[in-house]
């Protein structure tokens, strides 16, 4: 009973699409008696597709290598895991790294500790007071020893005081002579003679000593030594200039380059100590894991492989006839041959502005993403994609069959009371089987010719066109 219910539900089917079929295109008989295969001239929706094949790849692939020699301490990931931005994947033993990634773990403490300063504590600005109370006083000095280049050393009454002493130092030392020579000619030892010399000496040495003040209260400084005071003078203003805008900077607190340069550094110590692990760049999924726990690796040896399924593309290398007629976010759909029964949707999302010439052929690639990929789509998958360049909805439509070139004019044939008429048209967008009709002299309801007979051409008939992209 079933069997027969099926047999009669695929004739009921047979015969419906039959009857739409002869509704548009059937047999029509000329006045002659000859039966020509027509269809009725109508308005609908054209769709202008370009097709090309292509192979999925991922939106994002990357092969993760590392970036130190050691052993491997531990494998966080396995084949299929899905892992996010930064993550972990492997790292090294520490105590099988290099001396200057271990070291990094000192200078990454030591960064972060001088970033902490340079954002909230208060020792710069008082090393920095403190500097700036210094180089006033120095400025003070050096303002005070360029002043006594323009004054007296001493007074008429010190200077008269220690020409006196002068004067009673020489006494002294004349004195301080004649007793030692009453002495000088006993024997080496003698405590008389011994203490004679030492007067002679203390004598004369008091007599040195107060003609140098003498000398230095009555001179005047030499030009190196006013040269060097008034550099004194330059350096210390210098100084102070410097000190009282290193305070106001740290009143002002931290800037912008000193926060950068202390989380330069920061980062600078952090990359090193990364080298030490294998981090995912993006969120994706693990397709391919090489190291196990123990292993001795060297820099450079591949360690994973990331995937970023959320985002399947395809590379198409479209002909230049059709490249013109791309654009970004076109709708397109792909099929498989691996993925039976379904179709995909998916859009432009790149077309290449410079061709690649191959055996003669200029293409370029254009690439689209999938929109509603599911599991069964994988990267290295054949997809056949087909790009909706142009629709026109309630336009004339025209068999592209029918089309031909008479005298350099595109006609079709029509049928009108039995006659073979020709007539012009004016071809606009086109697919793979039908055209837009945008002039000429065809109307809605006539009977167009698909097999106009070949003696019907007349003088300078041509064959079939080629799919048209454009107005003719």
């Amino acid at each position: 009973m079933f069997k027969n219910r099926t047999f009669w539900i695929v004739i009921v089917v047979l015969v419906v699409a039959a009857v739409a079929y002869y509704l548009t295109i059937g047999r029509s008989t000329a006045a002659d008696g000859t039966t020509y295969e027509t269809e009725t001239a109508a308005r609908g929706t054209l769709t202008a597709n370009v097709g090309a094949t292509g192979t999925v790849r991922a939106g994002q692939s990357a092969i993760l290598t590392w970036q130190a020699s050691g052993r491997v301490e531990d494998v966080n990931v396995i084949i299929g895991k899905q892992v996010t931005q930064d993550e972990v994947l492997a790292s090294l033993l520490q105590t099988s790294l290099s001396q200057g990634i271990i070291l990094a773990q000192a200078d990454l403490v030591s960064a972060q500790k001088n970033l902490d300063n340079v954002l909230e504590s208060n020792l710069a600005l008082a090393q920095a007071q403190q500097s700036l109370a210094n180089a006033k006083q120095a400025l003070s000095d050096a303002q005070e020893n360029l002043t006594k280049l323009d004054y007296r050393r001493a007074t008429d009454n010190l200077i008269e005081k220690t020409q006196a002493n002068i004067d009673l130092a020489k006494k002294n030392v004349t004195l301080a002579e004649d007793a030692y020579k009453a002495v000088k000619n006993r024997p080496d030892g003698d405590s008389q003679k011994a203490q004679a010399l030492l007067n002679l000496t203390n004598a004369r040495q008091e007599l040195t000593n107060q003609t140098s003040n003498l000398n230095w209260y009555t001179g005047k400084p030499s030009d190196l030594d006013a040269e060097k005071y008034r550099a004194a003078l330059s350096v210390a203003e210098a100084q102070l200039a410097d000190a009282e805008r290193e305070v106001k900077r740290l009143k002002d607190g931290p800037t912008v380059d000193d926060i950068t340069a202390a989380e330069a550094r920061i980062a600078a110590a952090q990359a090193t100590l990364n080298q030490a692990k294998i981090i995912a760049p993006f969120d994706g999924i693990v397709t391919g894991a090489e190291p196990q726990p123990g292993d001795v690796v060297t820099a450079g040896r591949t360690a994973f492989r990331l995937d970023d399924f959320s985002h399947l593309l395809v590379d198409l290398q479209i002909s230049e006839v059709d490249i013109n007629d791309i654009q970004i976010g076109q709708a397109v759909t792909l099929s498989f041959d691996a993925i039976q029964s379904k179709v995909y949707n998916g859009q432009v999302v790149k077309v290449n502005q410079a061709g690649d010439s191959t055996t003669g052929a200029v293409n370029f690639t254009v690439t689209v993403e999938l929109t509603d990929a599911d599991g069964l789509v994988k990267p290295g998958m054949t997809a056949a994609v087909t790009i909706t360049v142009k629709e026109i909805a309630d336009a004339l439509i025209v068999p592209n069959r029918a089309v031909r070139v008479v005298d350099g004019q595109r006609i079709v044939y029509v049928l009108e009371d039995g006659v073979l008429t020709m007539v012009t048209v004016r071809l606009g967008a086109s697919s793979d089987t039908v055209s837009e009709v945008v002039g000429g002299d065809l109307k809605v309801g006539d009977l167009v010719v698909l097999n106009p007979p070949a003696v019907a051409f007349g003088p300078g008939a041509g064959g079939p066109p080629a799919v048209m992209h454009g107005g003719n």
